[in-house]
């Protein structure tokens, strides 16, 4: 994975579009087994864990936050806005975190030296190609046809989540 002995990992999950990823796929995945699997080498040490999400108000998702939070994730969340698109005539919600995860990104940019990312979203690419230029070693992870190409190729490791299905699914 990482040429340097002691990896030190952020983990850092787009949670609405890993959603979306997971309900394509037909499957789900249990977050306490994504940190397993990615800290599963006695050389890597998890700096940190991020988890990003929409709201439909401040009560939405409250049990799965908590949850989360007693996994060791930090959650940042943002209430859903409702947009109206012209051209399908149809109101949709987005929350827009992407702004969020990037600050996160390079305001603890000295406490990693390896990331995962868990999301498919282009918007990304400048700032994986930045971390990289600091010799950050970038892992994305999401599914085929939910990457976007420019995001695939900007980073040093592509894993698609049916490849590590075993090792993370939620079993329920």
């Amino acid at each position: 994975m990482n040429s340097q002995r002691d990896i030190r990992l952020s983990i850092f999950v787009d949670g609405n579009n890993m959603f979306y990823a997971q309900q394509k796929n037909g499957w789900f995945f249990d977050p306490r087994r994504v940190l397993e699997y990615f800290r599963r080498d006695t050389n890597i040490h998890l700096v940190n864990a991020f988890w990003y999400t929409g709201l439909k108000d401040a009560q939405d998702q409250r049990g799965f936050r908590d949850a989360l939070i007693s996994l060791g994730y930090t959650v940042r969340t943002k209430i859903l806005k409702e947009y109206y698109d012209d051209n399908s005539g149809r109101y949709s919600q987005k929350a827009n975190l992407d702004i969020e995860i990037v600050i996160d990104m390079f305001n603890t940019v000295e406490q990693y030296n390896s990331v995962v990312l868990l999301s498919g979203d282009g918007d990304f690419e400048r700032a994986i190609e930045l971390l990289r230029s600091k010799n950050t070693y970038i892992t994305v992870v999401s599914t085929e046809g939910m990457i976007a190409r420019e995001l695939r190729n900007a980073t040093d490791r592509y894993i698609d989540l049916n490849e590590i299905r075993q090792h993370i699914e939620k079993n329920e």
